[in-house]
């Protein structure tokens, strides 16, 4: 008798995507956003305006990590 593939787990698969996608989101809103900023205004405000919007993506990973631990709490597995 053959071997059965294992099932797919698709949790896991929905919690790495999520992670790939919440990465992705931070890394476009600093470097483009900052890239933006100082081809527009030039390097001094793409300075300011890189740490605004470093401080808005660590506000955005924090929310995601809270959901992560309520969701770790709340799950079954």
């Amino acid at each position: 008798m053959p071997d059965q593939p294992l099932p797919t787990n698709y949790r896991k698969t929905r919690r790495d995507e999520e992670r790939k996608l919440v990465i992705l989101v931070i890394l476009v809103l600093i470097v483009v956003g900052t890239g933006l900023i100082g081809l527009i205004w030039g390097a001094g405000a793409a300075l300011l305006g890189g740490l605004c919007l470093l401080g808005g993506s660590a506000l955005i990973g924090g929310l995601w990590l809270l959901l992560n631990l309520v969701q770790k709490f709340v799950d079954d597995d």
